[in-house]
Formats: structure tokens, C-alpha cells, sequence
């Protein structure tokens, strides 16, 4: 379990987390808990709407960071040989148009940074994807296969939740194991976090898939588990998975995940994003965050030895979660 700490013995300016759970409950509805961690110490645990430290939460796209440490920690275990290999090398059965050279130069390092192209229409740098299509596929990746390499051009930055999908196949392909599996036993389980059982997907409803039927983590029609949404976890392992990479990948004195990876990871490539970590660099602080939709977040600020995990009810247009990191827990801080 996690160790506590007062927070005034780790430079914590503890009263000014009065006013942390003021404004939450005056103008984040949504939020259904918040866990800091400070020099590896719980400093703060605070829930509402009934929620406790043992349930999980729905965290959408914080899924899809999780995916990229598999990635990372299949190639650091040669099952995959590294993220510049092309994705059609891993479905030999896909036979795409001889002429269709783009897609036959799509890599695993392009999924990770965003920088596939999709046919789907972009706007303010997120991508208007039709996953509610994809829901209704019988082969996810066949119709994912099918879109990739269409419309702007390789390199450019366009989110996309379908591409990740692939990654998750590409797991399942290379080490005989879903990412759930492989999960459990090569993250999950090393850094003390909740394994994830298997759940029987019974239909393919919107509720199943992306609402309130959501359990585990979820899989396709073939089995292979979901690559950017679909995880249920709780914020105590949401915290430890933040907690793995501010400390270079290392969970007590063991490597999970090479500093390579990790470095790799938290480089910009595109915008302000890496392998499927979104990063910030301003005002002389530096963080990366998994973000999800609602404003589900883990938030890593290694200056500050801190890591801040918030696990929300996913609504539409939630108020930005970066503002109440800046002004009401930040400065609570030292340095």
C-alpha cells in the first residue's frame, strides 16, 4: 500500500488544500476523487460521490499511456524489435493496394507519436473519428488497417483512438498474450497494482463499449483487448503507474521499464506530445500527463517529485483540469 506522509514534513504547504477541495466541489461536479503523490508518499487522498479507494473508474484515453509502456516493455524484452518497424510487417495477411505507399510506411513510432494519418476530419489538433463505426465492425483491425495511410499526410500530427488499437494487436501477436494479459504479469502485477480480470463481451452496445457496462478492460470481437480506452482502474493504481515513470521506469530498485523508454516516451516529436503521453512545457515546468476523457488524469511534474492523479465521471466539455493543478495544488508545492 501506499505510504503516508504529513505533508508539512515534505514541503507541503497543506492549508492551501482547503481551498483544493472547495473549488472542486464548487465547479468540478465531475470529479469523482484526487490522489498526490510527493516524494513517493500519499499527501492527499480526497473522493466524492461515494467513491472510495477501491473502486476503479472508467480512465478513457489514460488507457492508451498504459499501452505505450507495453509497447515499451515488449521491445525492452525482444518480443518486439523496435518501434521503427513497419505495422503492415505484423498482419501479413493485410494485402494493401501495391500503389499505397503510405501505408506500407507507417511504423509503430508513427502510432505512438500520432502521426498516422486517418481519414477523419481534424480540428483544434483532435480528430472528429468515427468510433462509434468502429464499434459496429466485426474486425477492428481489418477496418483500422483499412483507414490507415488515408487523408493528410504521414507525419503530421492527428489523434486518432482506432491507431492505437493496433498497437494492442501487435501485442498480442508478437508475445501470444492481450494486453491485458501481458499487462498483468509484466506491469500490473510487478508495481503492486489491481490485475485486471477477464470479462466476457456479451454485445457491442454503446454502453458496453464506451458507457456504463464498461468492466475490466475491454476487448473486440476478436478478443484483443481495447488500445485507447476501455481500462477501469483505481486511483491508488493510476498514482503508481505515474509514480513508475517519474522514477525512470524503476518500481523498488527493479527495472520495469528501460530509461531508454522512458526518455524516448517524454520526447516531443509533434506538437506537445510523445509516445501517447501529452507534455507541457511552460513557466520553467515541465510535466507529461495521461489524459482522459471527463478529465480523467495522471499528471507527472518531476521538478516537484509529484504526481497528481484526478479520476472523473466522463461528460462532455469538462473544465479544464490544468487550471486546478496550476492554481490550487501547484502552489502548494516547494521546490
Amino acid at each position: 500500500e501506499w505510504l503516508t506522509a504529513d505533508p508539512n514534513s515534505l514541503g507541503v504547504d497543506s492549508t492551501k488544500f482547503a481551498d483544493l477541495d472547495r473549488i472542486i466541489q464548487a465547479q468540478y461536479a465531475n470529479i469523482n476523487g484526487i490522489v498526490i503523490i510527493r516524494q513517493g508518499y500519499m499527501i492527499y487522498e480526497k473522493y466524492y460521490h461515494d467513491y472510495g479507494p477501491a473502486d476503479t473508474h472508467h480512465v478513457a484515453s489514460v488507457t492508451k499511456s498504459i499501452l505505450s509502456a507495453l509497447i515499451g516493455i515488449a521491445i525492452d524484452n525482444g518480443f518486439i524489435k523496435n518501434e521503427n518497424e513497419k505495422i503492415l510487417n505484423f498482419f501479413p495477411e493485410y494485402i494493401p493496394n501495391p500503389n499505397d505507399f503510405t501505408k506500407r510506411s507507417i511504423t509503430i513510432k508513427h502510432i505512438l507519436t500520432m502521426t498516422a494519418p486517418f481519414p477523419w476530419k481534424v480540428t483544434e489538433r483532435r480528430a472528429a473519428e468515427p468510433l462509434d463505426r468502429l464499434r459496429r465492425q466485426k474486425d477492428w483491425i481489418k477496418y483500422t488497417l483499412d483507414q490507415l495511410g488515408r487523408g493528410r499526410p504521414l507525419g503530421q500530427f492527428q489523434y486518432s483512438t482506432a491507431g492505437t488499437h493496433l498497437l494492442s494487436a501487435i501485442i498480442s501477436r508478437t508475445t501470444g498474450k492481450s494486453a491485458r494479459e501481458f499487462a498483468n504479469e509484466r506491469l500490473f502485477r510487478p508495481i503492486g497494482m489491481q490485475e485486471i480480470p477477464d470479462h466476457d463481451m456479451k454485445s457491442f452496445l454503446l454502453d458496453d463499449v464506451f458507457g456504463k457496462n464498461i468492466r475490466g478492460w475491454i476487448k473486440d470481437p476478436q478478443g484483443i483487448t481495447a488500445g485507447g480506452w476501455g481500462l477501469n482502474i483505481t486511483l491508488r493504481d493510476m498514482a503508481r503507474f505515474g509514480f513508475l515513470y517519474l522514477n525512470q521506469g524503476y518500481w523498488d530498485n527493479k527495472a520495469i521499464l528501460s530509461e531508454n523508454w522512458i526518455r524516448n516516451s517524454l520526447t516531443p516529436y509533434s506538437v506537445d506530445y510523445g509516445y501517447l503521453w501529452w507534455l507541457r512545457d511552460e513557466k520553467n515546468l515541465f510535466s507529461y500527463s495521461a489524459l482522459g476523457s471527463g478529465g480523467n488524469v495522471i499528471c507527472c511534474v518531476p521538478s516537484k517529485d509529484l504526481v497528481i492523479v484526478i479520476g472523473s465521471k466522463i461528460i462532455a466539455k469538462p473544465r479544464d483540469r490544468w487550471e486546478l493543478i496550476e492554481n490550487y495544488i501547484l502552489p502548494a508545492i516547494g521546490n
